[in-house]
């Protein structure tokens, strides 16, 4: 069978349409189709080989299980309040165990993950005869394929042991990356540049990039046997003093030779701020601060606070909004989303700026833009009795009327 017979055949097992075409071994279909992403730098990027990049590492460590430890709430809407219904089963899955052998959390973690290096994170809903949801399964995402129907509805092809089945969006949780496409393909460019950075590192400290040293004589080596052997003595006491054994021997250099320490070039002191300057740029692909992948060279005690900030706002939230649609629309039935709804608690997240917010919060209640059960239920607490008038709390009133006027005193 001819490569073109191969890859017509991989697609048909894949379930994607089959067209008559002739492919080049250097064609970019071939490399996507079989998960490998071709990088200017001719380095091959694929959703493992980025992990080795630290940065890389760092920003998929950073966002997944930040989402798997902030708690996840199944909420029933109650007069102007809400409160948590315990009751459904929805609240177990996404709060406390996804399954058996998983928590709500781990499986956070694990589809998350899925989606920063494969686009997107799929779980199984297994359920009841009443239909009712009772577990979370994770489906593998190299199995899974979301196709739509012709108005829209999306469907699912996993591929299983007995052949490939047919599920329903009500039946698959989705979790995508930004438009569908993992970080690591989109930023596969600069974490190639990654990658590239890393291997000449391990080539400039394993001797690979240049010389250690250099050995040199005033005087022409002889081109004979005695030369000859002279350098390989040269060789074999270099070896011996340097190769890092505990109790190393003084390097004795033969009379008319002398020995120099290769030193780092200005080339390497700007290798070194490439390699900054890299972590800024995967930074970017990720949305994370560079700060939380180490990356401390322009941070300080002042933004750091308001780069966390930024984290939680424009990285983690988007995120959480998915995941909260994603759990609405397995878990919830059309009457059910009426009045329950999926929240994350992220007050962990928000006390490093507590002190503002509550001043935020101050000012509003003080000129009756809100309520104190307002603000409770903007910090994850239940209403009080008597929190849902709009007064300012720092103004007093008197229930009293105005002072009775006194007659004047008669003249004596």
């Amino acid at each position: 069978m001819n490569f073109t017979g191969i890859v017509s055949s991989a697609k048909k097992v894949l379930g994607l349409s089959v067209e008559q075409k002739a492919y080049s071994l250097t064609d970019p279909a071939i490399s996507e189709l079989f998960g490998v992403i071709p990088t200017a730098s001719g380095v091959v990027v694929t959703g493992n080989s980025a992990m080795h990049v630290p940065a890389v590492l760092q920003a998929v460590r950073l966002i997944s299980e930040t989402i798997g430890s902030l708690p996840c709430k199944l909420y029933r809407e109650a007069d102007d309040s809400k409160e948590a219904a315990k009751d459904h089963p929805g609240h177990k899955i996404t709060h406390s165990r996804a399954n058996d052998w998983t928590s709500a959390g781990q499986l956070r973690v694990d589809l998350t993950v899925d989606a920063l290096l494969h686009g997107a994170g799929y779980a199984q809903v297994v359920r009841a005869s009443d239909d009712r949801p009772l577990e979370l399964h994770r489906l593998d995402p190299s199995k899974v394929q979301r196709r739509c129907e012709d108005d829209g509805e999306p469907f699912y092809l996993v591929s299983t042991e007995r052949g490939q089945v047919r599920l329903s969006y009500r039946d698959v949780l989705y979790v995508p990356a930004f438009a569908g496409v993992s970080p690591v393909k989109l930023g596969r460019e600069a974490i190639g540049i990654g990658l590239t950075l890393e291997k000449h590192t391990s080539n400039l400290f394993s001797d690979g990039a240049r010389p250690s040293a250099m050995f040199w004589s005033e005087n022409s080596v002889p081109d004979t046997e005695a030369g000859t052997k002279v350098i390989a003595n040269i060789l074999k006491d270099y070896r011996a003093a340097f190769s890092g054994g505990k109790q190393s021997r003084p390097l004795i250099v033969p009379n008319g030779f002398r020995y120099q320490q290769m030193a780092l070039a200005s080339t390497d002191a700007q290798f070194i701020e490439n390699r900054l300057e890299q972590i800024n740029e995967i930074a970017r692909v990720f949305g994370v601060p560079p700060h939380m992948l180490y990356q401390l060279e322009r941070a300080t005690w002042s933004n750091a606070e308001q780069m966390a900030a930024s984290f939680l706002q424009v990285c983690l939230r988007p995120w959480l909004d998915k995941w909260q649609d994603a759990y609405a629309t397995v878990l919830l039935t059309d009457e059910e989303r009426d009045t329950l709804y999926f929240e994350f608690v992220i007050d962990d997240l928000q006390r490093a700026d507590a002190a503002g917010r509550a001043e935020i919060f101050g000012k509003l209640v003080a000129m009756r833009a809100m309520t104190p059960n307002e603000v409770r239920a903007a910090m994850n607490l239940p209403a009080l009795p008597g929190g849902d008038e709009l007064a300012n709390p720092y103004t007093t009133t008197t229930t009293t009327g105005p002072a009775e006027r006194q007659p004047p005193k008669e003249a004596s």
